[in-house]
């Protein structure tokens, strides 16, 4: 299951303002299976396809973006932060594994890619397991924040820089609507959303989307 590029992923509805989100499956069968297990049990060896399928969407994401990413221009990979305490209990930060793993994949095709951890999840955000697009949004609305201290690393090192926010799955929209908000805030050019895997969407698809069928 190594899909040779990512497609558009637009949730419906989608946040209003969002930037183009692009994964490479649907949500369902042997991915989600791998995402589960990487994410839950601690199946530490996943992060490596997992990284590869996630760097598949971030490819496609720079080549697709509204002004498209060149080889040499700097990029940020951006995980969505954790729940605070959900990292020590699972044991791993799974999201920020399969971001990292993205980066050396670019970076090895030679383009200039990080990956940092610029984002911060405040107390207070409840599980988004069984929540609707409505609910999942006024949950995550101002929960997260760009650390100071974070943000002048990066300016140190890449005074002007693309970023493309990195998640493992893209569900409504609302977790990487909250995180482009929180970077753009600070001024940060966010180009894109990448994820290894969407669910399937209710309603007609965006325009532009892919129908998430069988790959």
């Amino acid at each position: 299951m190594l899909p040779g590029a990512g497609r558009p992923a637009w949730p419906t509805p989608a946040p209003a303002g969002l930037a183009a989100p692009w994964a490479v499956t649907e949500y369902a069968g042997t991915a989600r299976a791998m995402v589960l297990a990487h994410k839950e049990h601690r199946v530490l060896a996943l992060r490596r396809p997992l990284g590869r399928l996630l760097s598949v969407a971030v490819e496609s994401g720079l080549a697709g973006a509204d002004s498209p990413v060149g080889p040499d221009d700097p990029v940020v990979l951006v995980p969505v932060p954790s729940r605070p305490g959900s990292a020590r209990v699972r044991g791993h930060d799974p999201t920020w594994s399969i971001t990292a793993r993205a980066a050396r994949l670019a970076r090895a095709t030679g383009r200039d890619v990080v990956a940092m951890r610029l984002l911060r999840s405040r107390p207070g955000v409840l599980d988004q397991a069984g929540l609707d697009a409505g609910a999942r949004a006024a949950n995550l609305a101002g929960s997260m924040h760009c650390p100071s201290g974070s943000l002048g690393r990066l300016r140190a090192r890449r005074p002007r820089t693309h970023v493309v926010i990195c998640d493992d799955v893209i569900t409504t929209g609302s977790t990487a609507r909250e995180a482009q908000r929180a970077l753009e805030a600070v001024g940060l050019s966010v180009v894109g959303i990448a994820a290894v895997a969407a669910t399937r969407r209710r309603g007609a698809p965006a325009p532009g989307s892919w129908d998430l069928g069988p790959f």
